[in-house]
């Protein structure tokens, strides 16, 4: 009788499919081709899976979303403000735009589909404090915190998208018309800076927009 040799067993791929992956490959989706190319069936073709596979890990699309901000919010360092309560809401609404606007997805994201991030919502809890510590009424500091996101969420989309159409113009070699060519007779302001256009409307303001925000909401002392 042949003696029986020891046959080791078929050794496959090694498992990769987890929570931790499938929360990696929607973030390097996201921030690769923005939150619209977002997708069960483009993250499961990402890891080389099925979309029936990754819902045994995330429940679906929205548990995903709030995973990754989740994810990022553990990752914000812990701010010190100013003593001072508007100095404290300039100081938390400088780094409120700043932290989204180094996370463009999160912009698309957060105004697509509003989420309650519990990990994030320190910072809006320093805004409303700092309002009503200052004099404002609770519904006054609330639309106080309101107006400065709309501001943010506002100024940072546009930011966004502009970058992407002047990418777009770029690839394609093509341009579009420009304030330098409006007819005087009937513009003569903005065709009189017409060549300045681009440049006076790419500057960064956003600072001094958020202080005229805060300045003109608070109650006068």
């Amino acid at each position: 009788m042949p003696r029986q040799t020891d046959r080791p067993g078929k050794v496959g791929r090694p498992p990769r499919l987890s929570r931790e992956a499938i929360v990696a490959a929607a973030d390097q989706v996201l921030r690769t081709d923005g939150a619209d190319s977002l997708s069960m069936r483009r993250l499961a073709k990402e890891l080389d899976s099925t979309p029936m596979a990754l819902y045994h890990h995330v429940r679906d699309k929205d548990d995903l979303l709030l995973l990754l901000l989740e994810s990022h919010a553990q990752q914000i360092p812990q701010w010190e403000f100013s003593d001072d309560p508007r100095e404290r809401l300039l100081e938390a609404a400088f780094a409120l735009y700043e932290g989204l606007a180094e996370r463009p997805w999160i912009i698309e994201v957060l105004t697509s589909d509003p989420l309650i991030v519990p990990s994030a919502m320190g910072i809006v809890e320093t805004l409303v404090a700092a309002a009503v510590t200052y004099g404002c009424s609770t519904e006054e500091a609330v639309d106080l915190y309101r107006t400065i996101w709309y501001y943010i969420m506002g100024d940072l989309i546009i930011r966004v998208n502009r970058d992407r159409r002047r990418a777009r113009l770029e690839a394609s070699s093509s341009s579009e018309p420009g304030v330098d060519q409006l007819d005087p007779a009937d513009l003569p302001t903005l065709a009189a800076i017409g060549d300045r256009w681009g440049g006076l409307t790419s500057r960064d303001i956003h600072r001094k927009g958020l202080e005229a925000i805060v300045n003109g909401l608070l109650p006068q002392r």
